[in-house]
């Protein structure tokens, strides 16, 4: 009996490091080995050079961002609205350079996908706005950033986004003012206790759904994007913190937008029912 439970505790750790493994090879974490400077050699134009791994970045077909243009969107409301069960707990905030970034630690929740739970893991900034509407970038992009751990599951990564313009304060990110300001440039994290996901508020019930990629090398595609269409507000004090906080390569850490290509934008809009 206490082989076979040395057994299960050994096989429980091992696939406790190889999740945790698949999670952080997701997103690069070694902001120095690319940056977001126009003609650099670093910068986005040559980010799929840099590393075989990172091919996609330059030669993918399915890249984020794209401009949600009115023009290639489909109306599904079929599609329902997004299922967000968020819950309160432990994360810690990272200053990885090239953005600001929360790591929930433990079970923050999840959000269902066509059917498939995927499991909140982190969310981080970009300012301004890395994806368009109808040709207009905004001042500054959430992403909250889920995985399913389904073995069956072909689309591993799910991406919820939501876009700010200048106005009143967001009241997440003022509960985070003290502890950015206290990384400024220097790439350090901070245990920041619990905290719930569910105080990061959408604007509305509408939203963009269509397939593209990590906005961050290795760039790689497969990715469920939903965009709140709504746009909410934050304080310029604040896009002007998590510039301050990053590295001066990523103060403006937006990837150019990429070729929609072939695919199809949805929109999930709620039916309107009259009143008989």
């Amino acid at each position: 009996m206490k082989i076979r439970t040395k057994h299960f505790v050994f096989f429980s750790i091992l696939l406790f490091f190889l999740h945790s493994s698949s999670i952080s090879a997701q997103e690069v974490e070694n902001e120095r080995e690319f940056d977001y400077i126009e003609g650099s050699d670093k910068g986005p134009g040559h980010w799929g050079k840099l590393k075989k791994e990172w091919e996609a970045c330059n030669n993918g077909d399915l890249q984020s961002p794209i401009d949600l243009t009115s023009q290639r969107v489909k109306i599904i409301p079929k599609l329902g609205e997004l299922n967000r069960s968020y819950y309160p707990c432990n994360a810690t905030i990272k200053n990885r350079g090239h953005d600001i970034s929360i790591y929930w630690v433990g079970n923050a929740g999840s959000i269902l996908v066509n059917g498939v739970v995927y499991d909140l893991q982190q969310s981080h900034w970009h300012s301004p706005s890395e994806h368009s509407i109808n040709g207009v970038r905004y001042d500054l992009e959430l992403h909250m950033v889920h995985l399913s751990s389904d073995p069956n599951v072909k689309n591993k990564i799910a991406v919820v986004g939501q876009l700010y313009k200048i106005g009143p304060p967001d009241p997440f990110l003022s509960q985070l003012g003290r502890d950015i300001s206290g990384m400024i440039d220097q790439k350090h994290e901070k245990k920041v206790g619990v905290m719930n996901p569910a105080d990061i508020k959408f604007g509305g019930r509408k939203y963009y759904r269509y397939l593209g990629s990590l906005t961050v090398p290795p760039c790689t595609e497969g990715v469920i994007w939903t965009m709140n269409k709504k746009i909410r507000t934050v304080s310029r004090e604040q896009v002007k913190l998590l510039r301050e906080a990053v590295h001066d390569y990523a103060e403006f850490n937006a990837r150019p937008l990429q070729p929609l290509n072939s695919r199809h934008i949805h929109l999930y809009r709620p039916i309107q029912r009259t009143k008989g």
